[in-house]
């Protein structure tokens, strides 16, 4: 059974702050971050809407890829939401 591996962009609002992440449990991990369950960065600024992600079966690619979007510059960031979510709907409801 093949494993599915996430790297998801929280944002607070349209072009707020945002959090890149990777987890191997989507639904779950953004429960968290909604509920604030675990203190940190999203709690800390209220960033809770997902905004976009992307799925894969191998960790390894998967970690790549967020660090690979966490050295992006802000502009690219936004440019790769938008080109799946342009209106910035919360992802999260379509789980």
């Amino acid at each position: 059974m093949d494993k599915n591996y996430y790297v998801y962009i929280l944002a607070s609002k349209r072009n707020g702050t945002l959090y890149i992440g990777v987890t191997n449990d989507l639904k779950r991990r953004i429960y968290e971050h909604k509920e604030k369950i675990i203190p940190g960065f999203t709690k800390k600024y209220n960033i809770r809407r997902l905004v976009y992600f992307n799925t894969t079966n191998d960790v390894n690619s998967a970690i790549m890829r967020e660090k690979q979007i966490k050295k992006w510059n802000r502009a690219w960031k936004l440019d790769l939401i938008e080109s799946q979510n342009p209106e910035w709907k919360d992802l999260y409801e379509e789980l």
